[in-house]
């Protein structure tokens, strides 16, 4: 049967409406016998779809066999959301998914085919029983059913409201849906009991069953709308009894207010009474004052003539007791100053004063009155955390401290006490000095006087280090110091301060902490000072070097032969001036650092060089002097020079630093050789100037017939070379082999001038006999003036005297070809030459020679000749002077 319904909802279920979007469907079944059950149709049945229209079937079997469904139709709109047939219902205001116009028949076994229907009024209700299985009896049953309930759907059966019910028609959508339910619940419980015809005389008491069942469920129903109703009233009880307190408050806060503003008021004639009372308190205060401050000025006075004698501790407790009074006026009066403690500012600047120059002169207090040090630096101390007023602590500790380094600072560094250009290295002298002292007063006799905080003996340390530092810094940014000034500055800095006599001084304890110190110079002022060095000394030494050749080369023009040593050589003192500078120079840098040492180096080998090439220069117009005729002992000076450059060139280790090659004083010894080979060009010059008068006879009838003309060369050879062992070994022998090779080239240029021509076979022999003669003589010649070889004379004339003293012409390729293998430079010219001055030679023989000469064997590289004929010119004798290119060229 279908229950009855009513307006309310349940009390005990939280009201949920309807939720288009899930199509969730609840079936209410209430059948005899049977327990009410909500059952989700769609989990029992399937659910269709056809053509923009969903359906959904609710099939169950019947007891006798047949089957009842119901099919529920509603259009989909395009969105694919359920809506009515006209579109009315907007999609916001969700209406019930089953409504009585829905329903269809549905035919078991067939799906939106309906196979009889019938209406219930406007509502559009159907119902479709499947008869196609029914027997005659059984459909007459069915149709007095339908007549049934066709007329109480006519007679519009209303449910019976409850008395007191306030719900004349569904107003909520679920209510007509639950009726549907209730009713389509109903039918399909009534075609299942009234299925037989017997059972039809049983309507009555179905029918007075559900009534009486009606009655229970609306009781039920009433008793919890009663409780509900009386929750309300006592709900709005307790809300007027709480609106009536919140009115007596808020009448309770009104009169208060108005309280208030009268005591305002009130408080507002108080004020000239309260006034009154705070001038009543403070004329009491200064009453009781009053004696104390009159006191006041004299007690100042009294306080200022204490600072004046230095009693610092009394001036001090003097100053205290009248702060103290000032303290005490000034609460009470709030915060107002008195006039009469005006001065007491003044007062303490004056003790602090006072105290920060007992404090600066430190280290001779604690030497003379070290009570006075202790008394200000005790009130140094109680001052730096007392406060006055409210005003900042008075931080005097940190003023005694910069007192105590502007002292410091004063007595030592002071700008008048900076030392004067050139006196720099006394005033390091006398910091060497005052310094360790100052720090052994510091360790000994001011730290004992000061509190253990102030670290004295490394105040002592850095503020000393500090103002050296600065004086330092203002000595290097004024005048450029000098040579002398700049080496003491650099050698204290770098190795007396921190040296051992100083602040590396082991009796200086650990406190000072000369660890942390700063260097006293930095890389910039090193480097700084070093080319200001290097640059004045750069100058020095070239002054020095000019003053030694100028002495030098004023000695060259002297009437008398130069200075000799014990041993007979030529002396004379340049070189070791030279040496002496350089060197002392080089050595005295090295105390410094290596690299000053390393500049100084290299600036006293460019300096070297320079002075060489200023002593070449000077050697040439020395030589032109001597062909004017201005110096009378030329060759000897010359002579004199060339110990002069042996000297330098053995001296010359002695610029060679420690750990370095030679290498480094190759350019040096390069230089020294360029001069000594133009003392020997100069010298072997003029030994050429004296003997070619000699050689303009020769070769002559008269050299054929007797050795008068070499005699005569060999004489003036002599006694040019007689001063040649005054030069030290082993110039004097490279001397010696020169003039030797010097006499044979001048023979060899006298040959070649063609001024004789053998007339017969015996002037040929006669010339071969000269030739040997004249080598065997000049080897004697100059191994008799200390030649220890030689290596000249003897195998050029020997081979020459070969060529002449051939008596087959056609034999003169052969000798001419061994001529070159022993002189390789000898020229198609020269052996023309000589080839005349035999005077046999016809035009075959002199080609087949000279042809010889050419396709002969290449002279051996190991002969080792230095250049003789390609010195000499051919055929004609040059006027000028021409010098071998050895050694000496």
């Amino acid at each position: 049967m279908i229950t009855g319904s009513s307006c309310l909802p349940p009390p005990h279920r939280k009201w949920r409406p309807a939720l288009p979007t899930s199509m969730q469907m609840l079936f209410l079944l209430g059948i005899k016998r049977q327990r009410l059950n909500f059952l989700p149709f769609w989990k029992r049945r399937g659910l269709g779809e056809k053509k923009g229209l969903l359906g959904w079937q609710v099939r169950e079997r019947l007891p006798w066999g047949e089957e009842f469904g119901c099919w529920c139709q509603r259009s989909v709109s395009s969105e694919g959301v359920p809506s009515s047939a006209g579109g009315r219902r907007p999609l916001s205001r969700p209406r019930p998914l089953w409504r009585r116009e829905d329903w269809a028949p549905v035919r078991p076994g067939t799906r939106e085919e309906p196979c009889s229907s019938f209406s219930e009024g406007t509502k559009g209700y159907s119902l479709c029983l499947s008869d196609a299985r029914l027997s005659p009896a059984r459909l007459s049953h069915l149709q007095l059913l339908r007549h049934t309930m066709d007329s109480a759907a006519e007679d519009k059966i209303q449910p019976i409201l409850l008395p007191g019910s306030s719900c004349p028609g569904p107003e909520w959508p679920e209510q007509e849906r639950a009726e549907q339910l209730a009713r389509g619940a109903a039918l399909k419980w009534a075609s299942g009991i009234f299925y037989r015809p017997e059972q039809l005389a049983r309507l009555g008491q179905y029918r007075s069953r559900e009534v009486q069942r009606n009655y229970f469920l609306e009781a039920r129903i009433k008793s919890v709308v009663q409780s509900y109703l009386e929750g309300v009233q006592t709900g709005v009880w307790q809300l007027t009894r709480a609106l009536e307190a919140v009115q007596g408050t808020r009448k309770a806060l009104s009169q208060a207010r108005h309280l208030l503003q009268g005591l305002s008021q009130t408080s507002q004639t108080l004020a000239p009474l309260r006034e009154h009372v705070v001038q009543h308190r403070q004329l009491q205060v200064l009453t009781q004052l009053l004696p104390r401050l009159q006191a006041v000025p004299a007690a100042v006075a009294h306080t200022q003539t204490l600072i004046d004698a230095q009693r610092f501790l009394e001036a001090y407790a003097s100053l205290r007791e009248l702060e103290q009074l000032q303290e005490e006026a000034w609460v009470p009066l709030g915060g107002l100053e008195l006039p009469i403690f005006q001065g007491l500012g003044l007062l303490a600047e004056a003790l602090c004063q006072a105290v920060e120059a007992a404090v600066g002169a430190a280290g001779r207090l604690a030497r003379e009155d070290p009570a006075l040090l202790v008394a200000a630096v005790r009130v140094a101390e109680a001052e730096t955390e007392r406060t006055i007023l409210g005003q900042a602590p008075r931080d005097w500790r940190q003023r005694c401290l910069r007192a105590l380094q502007e002292g410091l600072q004063r007595a030592h560094f002071a700008s008048p006490a900076l030392p004067e250009p050139g006196a720099l290295a006394g005033w390091l002298e006398a910091l060497q000095v005052a310094l360790p002292a100052e720090l052994a007063t510091a360790e000994a006799l001011v730290a004992p006087c000061c509190p253990p905080n102030y670290n004295v003996v490394q105040l002592w340390a850095h503020t000393l280090h500090s103002g050296l530092r600065r004086s330092v810094q203002q000595l290097l940014s004024g005048p450029e110091l000098g040579a002398a000034d700049t080496f003491a500055l650099l050698h204290w800095a770098l190795h007396v301060y921190m040296g051992k006599e100083m602040m590396g001084n082991l009796e200086l304890g650990p406190e000072a902490d000369v660890s942390q110190l700063q260097p006293l110079l930095t890389s910039e002022n090193i480097e700084q000072l070093e080319t200001a060095f290097v640059a004045h000394v750069q100058v020095s030494v070239a002054q020095w070097l000019q003053k030694a050749l100028d002495g030098e080369v004023a000695e060259w023009s002297r009437q008398q032969e130069p200075n000799t040593d014990p041993s007979g050589f030529y002396h004379s003192p340049m070189p070791a001036i030279v040496m002496q500078i350089l060197a002392e120079n080089i050595q005295v840098t090295s105390l410094i650092s290596d690299s000053l040492h390393r500049r100084v180096h290299d600036m006293a080998l460019s300096e070297l060089g320079v002075f060489l090439r200023s002593f070449s220069d000077a050697l040439i117009r020395f030589s032109q002097d001597h062909l004017r005729g201005e110096a009378p002992h030329y060759v000897p000076y010359l002579l004199a020079a060339f110990n002069h450059q042996s000297a330098l060139s053995s001296s010359l280790s002695v610029l060679l630093p420690d750990g370095e090659t030679s290498g480094v004083l190759a350019p040096i010894q390069a230089a020294l050789d360029d001069v000594q080979k133009r003392i020997c060009r100069l010298v072997l010059e003029a030994l050429q100037g004296e003997l070619q008068p000699l050689f303009a006879s020769l070769p002559s009838r008269r050299w054929l017939l007797s050795s008068e003309l070499l005699d005569g060369v060999c004489e003036q050879t002599s006694h040019f070379c007689q001063d040649f062992w005054r030069v030290r070994k082993p110039a004097v022998q490279l001397l010696l082999a020169e003039a030797e090779r010097t006499v044979v080239l001048q023979y060899l240029r006298a040959l070649m001038q063609g001024r004789l021509v053998c007339r017969g076979a015996d002037e040929r022999t006669q010339a071969a006999e000269r030739l040997g003669h004249d080598a065997a003589q000049l080897k004697e010649l100059f191994l008799g003036l200390g030649l220890e070889e030689s290596t000249h004379c003897a195998p050029v004339l020997l081979a020459l005297r070969e060529l002449f003293s051939l008596h087959d012409p056609t034999l003169l390729g052969l000798e001419v070809a061994g001529l070159r293998q022993k002189f390789p430079d000898v020229s198609e010219d020269h052996v023309s030459a000589l080839l005349d001055l035999r005077g046999d030679v016809s035009r075959e023989h002199r080609q087949a020679a000279l042809s010889s000469l050419q396709a002969g064997p290449p002279p051996s590289p190991s002969s080792g000749r230095r250049a003789l004929f390609s010195l000499v010119p051919t055929p004609t004798p040059s006027l000028s002077s021409c010098l071998p290119s050895g050694p000496c060229s």
